[in-house]
């Protein structure tokens, strides 16, 4: 998968964390079912991985992949699982190298001009700015596309149903990363409704 193409499923990936295992099929079907096909799963929690693995199993709909990914080895692990792409919080070229490896696309996280030069001298032109609004947010981005023409961005951290028009408004931003869709009182009740229901708002975000 060519790392872009994560943009072509709609305006929003979420990035969710799960802390029960019980709760991933369902909360899968319950995006998909709003029309948020691409889900960013962190390894944040030891339900992770198994998360990735029983909705690549189970979810035919739904293309996942792993969040906080750090080394090559969170990379051999998620691949392993059934994730279709990887996605970390900063840039090394052990995980660059890991993800060319295996064949799987990488949306590697930046923060600064040096970072995204690293990254794309190691071939990674899409790239997620991270943390999006505390590091500068539109403005940044705005700043960036002079120097970086050629890149495009994932803003992820901070951003909101609210401000994600604004952010898919400018040129160089692709999609953007929120943890709005999947919230932690919606996750511990089981309700699965209400996330169909934010997934169906964020994906009639309109882009430009």
């Amino acid at each position: 998968m060519n790392p872009l193409e994560l943009a072509s499923y709609g305006p929003v990936i979420p990035v969710i964390v799960i802390d029960r295992l019980e709760d991933a099929v369902p909360m899968a079907k319950a995006l998909v079912a709003g029309g948020v096909r691409v889900l960013e799963v962190t390894l944040r929690t030891a339900a992770g991985l198994p998360a990735i693995k029983a909705i690549a199993r189970e979810v035919p709909g739904a293309v996942v992949g792993a969040g906080t990914v750090r080394d090559g080895e969170d990379v051999h692990a998620a691949h392993a699982a059934g994730a279709k792409f990887i996605v970390s919080p900063g840039y090394t070229k052990a995980v660059g190298d890991a993800c060319k490896s295996l064949g799987v696309a990488l949306l590697p996280g930046v923060s600064t001009g040096s970072e995204i030069m690293m990254a794309a001298d190691d071939g990674f032109t899409f790239l997620k700015l991270f943390p999006a609004t505390a590091v500068g947010g539109i403005p940044l981005l705005k700043a960036f596309s002079g120097p970086f023409a050629d890149i495009a961005f994932c803003p992820t951290g901070g951003v909101t149903v609210e401000t994600a028009p604004q952010f898919l408004a400018l040129p160089n931003v692709k999609v953007v990363g929120g943890s709005w869709l999947t919230p932690v009182d919606a996750m511990k009740s089981g309700d699965w409704a209400r996330i169909t229901e934010l997934a169906k708002q964020a994906a009639a975000i309109p882009r430009p």
